[in-house]
Formats: C-alpha cells, structure tokens, sequence
C-alpha cells in the first residue's frame, strides 16, 4: 500500500534527491515519488520499515514528521 510521509527540512532539488538516495538503501521500501517536503512510499507488509524509513532520513539530516502519514492504497468499492 502507498503511503505518503511529510518530511522537514527540505528546501531544493538536492534535498530531493537526497532524500530518494537515503529511501533507496531501506531494505523494503519502493519508493514511487519524492517532492519537497514529501515522499510517497511503499513499505509492503513490513511492519518495521517505517522505523528504518526514519532512521535513513534522520541520517541523512531530514526528519520525518510525526503524524504526517497518509494511506492513499486502493479504496476497496463498496458492494
């Protein structure tokens, strides 16, 4: 399922891509977008992958906003 993160701290380009560097080298996680100030990821059905996500942006001097999560996943229709 996609998941959109908020992420601070990012101002330009080089954040940008910053950022895609630092979500590439967790173990799991596709990343499917990046733009200032957000990311959407999919963490699969690994439950730790956001605590690894977190880890990886504050390494790379961004941090991951508390609360700033969205699940955009498929909406199942109704019957």
């Amino acid at each position: 399922m996609d998941t959109t993160i908020s992420i601070s701290g990012m101002s330009c380009g080089h954040c940008v891509a910053a950022v895609r560097k630092a979500l590439a080298t967790v173990p799991g996680v596709v990343t499917k977008d990046v733009t200032i100030g957000a990311a959407v990821i999919d963490t699969g059905a690994d439950d730790g992958a956001l605590a690894a996500v977190d880890a990886a942006l504050e390494q790379a001097g961004y941090d991951l906003v508390a609360g700033g999560m969205l699940d955009i996943g498929t909406a199942k229709p109704e019957a």
